[in-house]
This record gives C-alpha cells, structure tokens and sequence, in this order.
C-alpha cells in the first residue's frame, strides 16, 4: 500500500480551484477504485483536503469505518448498498503494466483487470437507484499506439498493438453507465512523473550512476504528465460538468526519449552518458518493451486546455525535480 502522500507535494493540484469555490461548493461522496495505488492515493488526499468525502473499493472484506466498500472484479462481487448515493465514482484499478516482459498469462491480467472490473462496475453503478452524476474511469494514451510524425489528441483515430487493442475495450466497458444516464470521462493517462513510478523508479538507479541515457535512437516522442496534473486533471473532470469522453491527460509539452533521459540526469545531477540500442530493449523487454518504451506517440490535452485547466507543472524540468523532491 501505498503511504500517504505528502501535503507539500500534492496540494499543488488544488490551484485550479480557488479558495472561493472550495467553500460554495458542497461536500461530495466520492469512491474511488484502486485508491492505494500512486494515483489514487493522491487523489483520495486531495480530495479530503478539499472537504469531499472519500470510499474506497478494496478487493479485501471492507472496514466497517464506513469509509470503504468491497468489490471482487474475479467473482463479480460489488458492495452496491455502500456505493448508494456517491456523487462521484473514479475508476483507477488495473494490473500494472511496467514488468519486464509481457507473457500470456500477465497480458491476460492487464485486459481483464481493465475490461472485466470496468464493466462489472459500470453495470453495478447503472443498477443503483441513486447512480453518481459521474463516472471518472482510467484509460492511456497507449490507445492511439505507436505514431511517429503524427499529432494525436482527442480526435485521432485509435492505433494498433496490445496496449491499443486493450484501451479501446477498457472504454468500450463503461457503456452501462453512460447509457444509464451517467456522465462518463475516460482520463488516458500518459507517462506520469513521479518517483514512485515503475518505468521512472527503474531509470533513476541508472541515472544517480551517470547511465541514463537514450533507448533507441533517441527520437521517439514521451507524451509524460506530472502526478500533481493528473490528481488536478480528475478533479477538474469531476467538476466540469462539459467533459465527457476521452480526455488527454498529458503534459502540452511532450519531449523526446533522449530529452528526457538527459532532463533526469540533470534532475539528480549526472550526465546522461549510457545509451540502449532499441534491439536490446526489444530482445530483454519483449513485446512490452516495443510498446512501451520504444513507442513513439505525439500527445496534446486539447480538451482539458480547451475546458481552462492549468497545468501546474506544464515543463518536464519542473516535474521532475518536483517529483525528486528538489523543488
């Protein structure tokens, strides 16, 4: 589980609501799935600091604090007494996909705890006689796959490859709640910058040791966002009644493989001096290492700069030493 995150790092992402609306707004009860991992639990912390009311879906026999609620995506279990009455519910759970290779069985884990927990919680939330207004549920830009050369935001046409295949039916899955009436935002995440990360938590043993440089040949595009953007991009969902479908939640500034390489060794001061051929990326990383760290994809947030959010760290310097702790 992970531990709380520290109020100095995440309040950040409460800057796009001034101290006015926080006060007029009233309280919400909000449930969020996968609330202990990176994202959810700096969310369910700004969402208190903000004064909403947090459940959190835990696979385990519920708390009875009244402030958790089970749900069993493998045996299609949801506590739909408890979640009566939410305002809001966001949808994080999912397999992590940052390993080091991709078998049959860990694929099948990354689609079904996708598709399979989406549909069993959209078609629980469609069945409550007291729905939310909104279903907030996880998606990533690895739906567009991989396209050098092409600008993609929310109107681009889906790509190819696993990832892909896999974001179309993870959205797909929500239909029971927006056919219910209830307002649905797919958030397609990209690489978040954070140090509890997996893809960054294993670049940075490497980086500290001058060894962090570029995979491939270096020009593929990283459409990246910082953890505070992504805990403020859901709020602003929640609270932007105009939002529904895909939104992009990246960072307007995508950079390079390489550039990034070189901005996280300069964020833990060392030079970026090693380099890995994108034929050794692909024989130890397999399929996973093709589509994820070799993937090439050109990523803007149009709806959210179109809707008025403010990026808090829209520069990938600044993210970093953010997420490093030298701010």
């Amino acid at each position: 589980m992970q531990p709380d995150p520290d109020p100095n790092e995440t309040v950040s992402s409460l800057d796009n609501e001034s101290t006015s609306e926080v006060e007029e707004r009233a309280t919400r009860r909000v449930a969020i799935s996968g609330a202990s991992g990176l994202v959810g639990s700096a969310l369910s912390f700004a969402l208190r600091a903000r004064g909403d009311r947090v459940t959190r879906l835990v696979r385990r026999v519920a708390a009875r604090t009244g402030d958790e609620a089970q749900w069993d995506p493998v045996s299609g279990r949801v506590d739909s007494d408890v979640l009566e009455g939410h305002d809001v519910v966001v949808h994080l759970a999912g397999e992590p996909i940052a390993s080091w290779r991709w078998g049959e069985a860990k694929k099948e884990r990354i689609r079904s705890s996708r598709v399979d927990g989406t549909k069993l919680l959209a078609k629980a939330l469609a069945a409550l006689e007291q729905p939310p207004s909104v279903l907030v549920s996880a998606s990533a830009v690895g739906i567009y796959g991989s396209r050098p050369g092409e600008h993609l935001d929310e109107s681009s046409e889906s790509g190819e490859g696993f990832l892909a295949s896999v974001a179309i039916d993870w959205e797909a899955a929500c239909a029971p709640a927006s056919d219910a009436g209830i307002r649905v935002v797919n958030t397609r995440l990209g690489v978040i910058v954070d140090r509890d990360d997996a893809l960054i938590a294993r670049q940075l043993p490497l980086a500290r040791i001058g060894l962090g440089g570029h995979v491939g040949n270096g020009k593929q595009r990283i459409s990246w966002v910082a953890i505070d953007d992504v805990v403020g991009a859901i709020l602003h969902t929640i609270d932007d009644q105009t939002l529904s479908g895909p939104v992009n939640v990246t960072s307007p500034n995508p950079v390079t493989n390489r550039e990034f390489a070189r901005s996280l060794s300069r964020a833990v001061g060392r030079p970026a001096l090693g380099w890995m051929p994108g034929l050794i990326a692909k024989l130890v990383f397999g399929e996973m290492g093709r589509e994820l760290i070799l993937t090439d994809q050109n990523v803007t947030p149009t709806r959210l700069q179109e809707s008025g959010y403010k990026f808090v760290h829209p520069e990938l310097e600044s993210a970093l030493q953010a997420a490093l702790g030298r701010a």
